[in-house]
């Protein structure tokens, strides 16, 4: 459920999937933030996009590894971020469950509650929306 003044109210999500709908505000805000003009923050965009291009890992590994990452610093957004960058990229559900592994190890139990909704959203995005 959407609490008044969130995000989501801009959107209507009556029949948005969790993955369209965070894709929708992850495309609005960048445009807003762009937007901005802001050099620093075009800067480090910059450094990231760059950062997950082909190199000696392949794409694929990095977005696992990203992902790994955002689930023991209990990122929400940057989870489903990479669930769906490691998906496009051909990550199967098996990498994505010895990720979240690899994550729960290191994150100990704080990361249990980030794990729930990872599940949720690799599901969506594996099979699509219920």
């Amino acid at each position: 459920m959407n609490k008044p003044g969130s995000w989501a109210q801009s959107f209507n999500t009556t029949h948005m999937s969790q993955q369209a709908e965070f894709n929708a505000y992850r495309t609005q805000m960048n445009e807003r933030i762009f937007d901005s003009d802001s050099l620093v923050i075009k800067r480090f965009f910059n450094l990231d996009t760059n950062t997950y291009q082909e190199g000696v890992l392949d794409r694929k590994t990095k977005e696992l590894m990203g992902l790994c990452v955002s689930l023991a610093m209990r990122c929400e957004s940057c989870v489903k971020y990479h669930i769906g960058e490691a998906v496009a990229l051909g990550a199967t559900e098996k990498e994505l469950l010895e990720t979240f592994e690899i994550a729960l190890v290191i994150g100990g139990s704080i990361v249990i509650p980030e794990l729930r909704k990872a599940y949720a959203y690799m599901d969506e995005v594996l099979t699509g929306p219920a």
